[in-house]
């Protein structure tokens, strides 16, 4: 049976390798979007996020397995805050899969719709690719550092600067997002305003993603003393 601490040790490094991973899965949808803008070939950038989904896959299955295949004994004394919310921390992950998810859908999507690259409508796509990556940054060091202080009983760590850093982003997309609808059907050239506004809402959806992990840190660490979010769930 694994020592106290081999078992909240164990979910930290199988949660930064994940995270590691996660970040080359959407850390490539600016250079799918500039690749495909450019006319260059971009079909192996899409299969390499795909691949990379795939594996994610795999490590999310292992840290799911990990949860909920443990009990308190398993766990340890030195985990109690982990086994305290065992069942948070399930959907919690859930979540952060759910960004490879999106990820590949809109690489899939660009290959299969392939939408006009000469608008305005087009280039802030790329925008938006761009911030949620610079989203994606803060938010594997908000989770990184989340998870390495839920498991240990005296864990203490601010997170406040992190989270309002990805809200930050969140909303520069969203803003982006609008402006590119807009601009879509405005514009009496783009024939199918429609296939912006779905990338639009598809990478919208991205940086919301992060925004709701965000969200569910904040519930799970308002009953964990030492670990200070400060921001409430509720959206600005």
């Amino acid at each position: 049976m694994p020592s106290d601490v081999d078992f909240g040790e164990r979910l930290e490094t199988q949660t930064d390798a994940y995270l590691d991973r996660l970040q080359d899965c959407v850390g490539l949808l600016p250079e799918l979007f500039e690749q495909y803008a450019a006319d260059e070939e971009y079909r192996d950038t899409v299969e390499q996020i795909g691949d990379i989904e795939s594996e994610l896959d795999e490590m999310h299955r292992d840290i799911m397995a990990a949860l909920t295949n443990a009990d308190p004994s398993d766990m340890g004394m030195l985990n109690t805050r982990i086994n305290a919310n065992q069942s948070a921390l399930v959907e919690f992950y859930n979540r952060v899969d759910s960004i490879a998810n999106v990820a590949e859908r809109i690489a899939t999507e660009l290959e299969l719709i392939q939408p006009p690259h000469d608008t305005d409508s087009f280039q802030g796509l790329v925008e938006m690719a761009a911030e949620v990556v610079t989203m994606m940054d803060d938010l594997e060091d908000v989770i990184e550092r989340f998870i390495h202080n839920l498991g240990r009983v005296d864990g203490s760590e601010s997170l406040t600067d992190g989270i309002q850093s990805v809200r930050d982003a969140e909303s520069r997309c969203d803003a982006i997002k609008n402006d590119v609808i807009a601009n879509a059907f405005a514009d009496d050239d783009i024939d199918m305003p429609l296939l912006y506004r779905e990338f639009a809402i598809l990478l919208d959806d991205l940086a919301n993603t992060g925004e709701d992990v965000t969200d569910q840190i904040i519930v799970i660490a308002s009953d964990e003393s030492g670990i200070v979010t400060e921001l409430g769930p509720d959206r600005d």
